[in-house]
């Protein structure tokens, strides 16, 4: 951004394939451009992992203290919260979007909590994230490295942000600064190159980091191109069940959904005998990747389901392989799925079958 150009808007995120990409410098650096141009900036979180490199980039920036929190037998640094209110900066800069709060150390479980929090005060905040941490990609994420992702943030955090921008690096670049001590400390950098920074897991991340900011580009495209000549909004529809898998049925039509700006429902149906046992953490995932969630009950499956999706003008429907009794049909072959594609054809609705296990990039 070249002086005397305005901010795109009050929230912005540096994303990255992985840890080292230089999020935080970047972070920093925006800041250290924003306090050059007259903006009231702040460090209210900043991971320097003792690195020189960035609290050189941290000077003349005014820093809001963290809290010190102990949790089992540990101190941990948290962002203060009430601390940025109280100092109510008009630029923030808190690193590590998905953080997970220490348990105690506030009443938000999660930092994108606190962001919210400080942009519905009006204060401006730019924030950094790396792409497996992402609720709609976390588990492909898990199947490329083999390494479980914990910390997750919903997808509708980071689409709310004004301003996403990749910070790239190639998988050779990021090994090298792990091997230099750049990125973890020396004991851990023969085991991160052999599992998760090895060269084959750091291309397939930075490509999804590359096609998730390439589907954001796309659908903000097609949201300007619909404000001159709408034809007509796009709506997916993913049927699911309480069976294992069903998340990914649901992660995987939220992408196709980003993709094309398209809204999303999530529909769980059943008969009017069956109780909603372990759909709680369906309902999540859908709400987390925004998605609008609807239930009902029906003993007719297809009937309801494709009644539904034209109610709804639906334009494409997602449904997957689950070990509920109904829905086994739809990737065998068998009566549904010649019946779902057939009333969805006569609908003119498009078909998807989702297989229970995706390829690592799909």
């Amino acid at each position: 951004m070249t002086a005397g150009v305005e901010p795109a808007g009050p929230f912005r995120i540096y994303l990255g394939a992985a840890a080292g990409t230089g999020k935080t410098i970047a972070m920093l650096g925006e800041g250290q451009r924003r306090r050059d141009r007259g903006a009231d900036v702040v460090i209210a979180f900043a991971e320097c992992h003792g690195r020189p490199v960035t609290e050189r980039r941290m000077a003349g920036l005014e820093v809001v203290g963290c809290l010190a929190v102990e949790y089992r037998g540990h101190e941990f640094a948290e962002l203060d919260l009430d601390g940025v209110l109280r100092r109510r900066p008009q630029v923030a800069l808190i690193d590590e979007l998905a953080h997970a709060n220490v348990p105690g150390s506030g009443r938000n479980g999660k930092r994108w909590q606190d962001i919210l929090e400080l942009l519905d005060a009006g204060i401006e905040v730019i924030t950094t994230v790396n792409i497996q941490h992402l609720e709609s990609v976390a588990d492909t994420v898990e199947r490329i490295t083999g390494m479980p992702v914990r910390e997750r943030v919903p997808d509708w955090v980071v689409r709310r942000a004004d301003q996403i921008e990749l910070v790239d690096s190639s998988p050779e670049q990021l090994r090298r600064r792990l091997l230099h001590g750049n990125i973890y400390p020396a004991e851990q950098v023969p085991r991160a190159l052999t599992q998760f920074f090895s060269t084959d897991n750091l291309a397939a991340l930075r490509e999804l980091a590359l096609r998730f900011v390439a589907d954001q580009t796309g659908a903000e495209l097609s949201a300007h191109l619909a404000g001159h000549h709408r034809q007509g909004p796009e709506r997916i529809l993913a049927g699911v069940t309480p069976a294992p898998g069903s998340d990914a049925i649901v992660r995987r039509a939220a992408q196709m959904a980003a993709g094309i700006d398209a809204d999303l429902d999530v529909v769980h149906i059943a008969s009017r005998d069956a109780g909603d046992q372990g759909l709680a953490q369906l309902r999540q995932v859908a709400r987390d990747l925004g998605a609008n969630w609807h239930q009902l009950h029906d003993e007719d499956l297809v009937g309801a389901l494709i009644e539904f999706a034209r109610g709804k003008q639906v334009t494409q429907i997602v449904v997957g392989a689950t070990h509920a009794n109904r829905w086994q049909e739809l990737i065998s072959g068998g009566s549904v799925v010649r019946r779902v594609s057939r009333l969805a054809a006569r609908a003119g609705i498009d078909v998807h079958i989702v297989a229970s296990h995706e390829a690592a990039l799909p």
